[in-house]
């Protein structure tokens, strides 16, 4: 059996009650992560003395509890108003985190702390050059929906979604130090040829992408 499908057959035993049928034959199985593990890792000064971006990768799936954490930790609802475990202007919550996987694309819907499916296909190194990026156990792409700022001029969704997209990549940076795993963000790829093999609308904008997985030894 592959890496992938290891990986996909360890997620729907962890998650058997919340797997919920597909409409399309051409989208990866939808379900429920489970609960985010919200205390423990490292205090935080240790997290942020061992905070570092990597380039190479062990070729080893994440475990459902870890994606869990990991989606949470980035993006996820902290209080009962719904507000995240990032800061978004004027509340605002136009970035969206997706989840590219050996076994598919997703969205994450923080709500319902849940994988949205979207494409049935490893697109973790679509757009780029960069060899390391397929050993990685994923990769993160945040988008922007610019939509959802639509009383800002160009250049004030542009300079939004960016700060927006550091505040949630600096909570994987730090999830992933506690955690003992690697992790890079991304600039150098192709965002027109991802968001087309992701489906996103004409004004939804890739603003980064970041590997995580286990440290090359």
């Amino acid at each position: 059996m592959t890496s992938a499908a290891l990986l996909l057959t360890s997620l729907l035993a962890a998650a058997a009650p919340a797997v919920a049928p597909v409409a399309s034959p051409a989208a990866p199985p939808a379900l429920v992560l489970p609960p985010p593990q919200k205390a423990g890792g490292l205090p935080l000064m240790e997290a942020l003395a061992r905070r570092s971006t990597a380039r190479g990768f062990e070729p080893k799936p994440l475990s459902p509890q870890q994606l869990s954490n990991l989606l949470w930790a980035a993006w996820g609802v902290n209080r009962p108003d719904g507000k995240r475990t990032a800061p978004s202007s004027r509340d605002r919550k136009e970035l969206d985190v997706y989840l590219l996987l050996p076994a598919g694309a997703y969205r994450f819907d923080a709500v319902a702390q849940a994988l949205v499916p979207l494409v049935a296909e490893d697109l973790r190194a679509v757009g780029t050059t960069q060899a390391f990026v397929k050993d990685a156990a994923l990769t993160l792409a945040y988008v922007a929906d610019l939509a959802r700022m639509s009383e800002a001029t160009e250049a004030e969704k542009a300079v939004t979604a960016a700060f927006d997209t550091g505040f949630v990549s600096q909570n994987v940076y730090l999830w992933c130090a506690s955690e003992g795993l690697a992790t890079g963000v991304r600039s150098w790829i192709d965002r027109a040829v991802l968001a087309e093999r992701l489906g996103l609308a004409a004004g939804q904008r890739i603003t980064a992408v970041q590997s995580v997985g286990f440290p090359a030894r």
